[in-house]
């Protein structure tokens, strides 16, 4: 009978690959002492290197044409260890997938129902990986729901389609917008502050947040630029007006008469902002300041 098992009377290169390495594995064993217990709880998913260990690392073997990361709410624990952390992911996943600075493309949290003043700042950290080269965000603040306080929101259509987008732009060298309005700079006129933004498209624009279902009809956009809050010195926010003028926005407000910072969209519920531009794409959230 035919041994299947060798060729030519030899083991097969794995075969041979596989007992040199649990001789070594167990040679190393024996040399070092027994590791201490809290280092053995390796199934609680929430250990340090548990779940790249078990889901990531056995697919570096195999091609790689780029990623898309939907980031849960939790790590709004700690938005200022994030802005380490996530671009410290995206530099190690490349580096050991070894075919360069693949795309890496990342939705931004969406709205959700209550007022956690971390969430903005965890939304600010995830924008700041966009410094990282071959990278792109889907800004999700409209996709939110009022009565969902877990950010997950049943509209996954929308946000698919702007990944969609940042994905022929960035994986695909696609010149398209595929991006909504982002804040560039400020300039103070006496008691206005006038705002300049990138990737306006075809220009800004009132808009309403799209439907959570396809057949569902269309929401109707409010007459009135909303979601901005202004400042002065004291560093008191409150209401503002709001207008577009060309590809700038002007805002004011009775209460304060010299301007210092203005947010958008600057909660963790943010339905009202509304400002787009013409291809439909929502603005993403900034603030002006830096105040703790």
């Amino acid at each position: 009978m035919q041994d299947h098992g060798s060729i030519g009377g030899r083991k097969p290169a794995f075969e041979e690959a596989l007992k040199e390495w649990k001789e070594a594995s167990k040679t190393a064993a024996q040399k070092q002492p027994a590791p201490p217990k809290y280092e053995c709880r390796t199934k609680r998913a929430d250990n340090p290197t548990v779940l790249n260990n078990g889901m990531i690392a056995p697919l570096i073997p195999f091609a790689i044409k780029g990623v898309i990361w939907y980031q849960g709410e939790s790590n709004a624990n700690d938005p200022a260890l994030y802005r380490t952390l996530f671009p410290a992911l995206i530099t190690d996943w490349r580096k050991s997938w070894g075919q360069g600075d693949f795309p890496f493309l990342f939705v931004q949290l969406c709205s959700g129902a209550g007022d956690d003043v971390r969430i903005p700042l965890l939304r600010e950290a995830q924008a700041s990986a966009l410094a990282l080269t071959n990278t792109g965000m889907a800004i999700t603040i409209d996709v939110g729901e009022p009565k969902n306080p877990r950010l997950h929101p049943r509209n996954k259509r929308d946000v698919g389609v702007r990944l969609a987008l940042a994905a022929r732009h960035v994986a695909y060298g696609k010149k398209l917008a595929y991006y909504g309005p982002v804040y560039k700079s400020m300039k103070i006129d006496g008691d206005k502050a006038r705002l300049s933004f990138d990737h306006v498209g075809g220009g800004l624009i009132i808009a309403a947040a799209p439907t959570a279902k396809e057949n569902d009809p269309p929401n109707v956009p409010s007459s009135e630029l909303k979601g901005f809050v202004i400042a002065g010195a004291d560093r008191k926010f409150v209401q503002a007006q709001a207008r577009i003028e060309g590809p700038d926005v002007v805002i004011v407000s009775d209460q304060v008469n010299q301007p210092v910072a203005v947010r958008y969209a600057w909660r963790s519920d943010p339905f009202d902002a509304n400002l787009y531009n013409t291809e439909l794409l929502p603005a993403a959230p900034f603030r002006t300041d830096d105040w703790k």
